[in-house]
């Protein structure tokens, strides 16, 4: 009897590999290239790196503001300086990239 189910088995096992043959793959073609004027280079932000003391600084401006600092202690763990709301008032943040929420804000006018 354990013979006639191992037959069985490797008749449905070898039946099972015999369609499963790979199908022919071919790359993929390049992307074709954004039209012009779609992409904004001066939201690209501008990044400055510089050492204060024994720290790696790194400032992110877009159109010459500055809105975020990055300040790489010797230690190795760096953190965060933001400018949420664009006025000066800077905020420490450690969990850049981790599991706290930051909602979007825009400034919508300056007077």
């Amino acid at each position: 009897m354990r013979r006639y189910l191992f037959v069985l088995c490797s008749l449905f096992a070898l039946t099972v590999a015999a369609q499963s043959t790979p199908p022919k793959l071919e790359p993929l073609p390049e992307p074709p290239p954004p039209p012009a004027g779609v992409v904004d280079e001066s939201l690209e932000p501008q990044v400055t790196i510089s050492k204060r003391g024994e720290d790696k600084v790194e400032e992110y401006r877009v159109h010459g503001k500055l809105y975020m600092v990055k300040v790489t202690p010797p230690h190795g763990v760096p953190y965060y300086l933001i400018d949420n709301r664009g006025d000066g008032s800077w905020v420490r943040d450690d969990a850049i990239g981790g599991t706290r929420l930051s909602v979007p804000m825009w400034v919508i006018g300056t007077f």
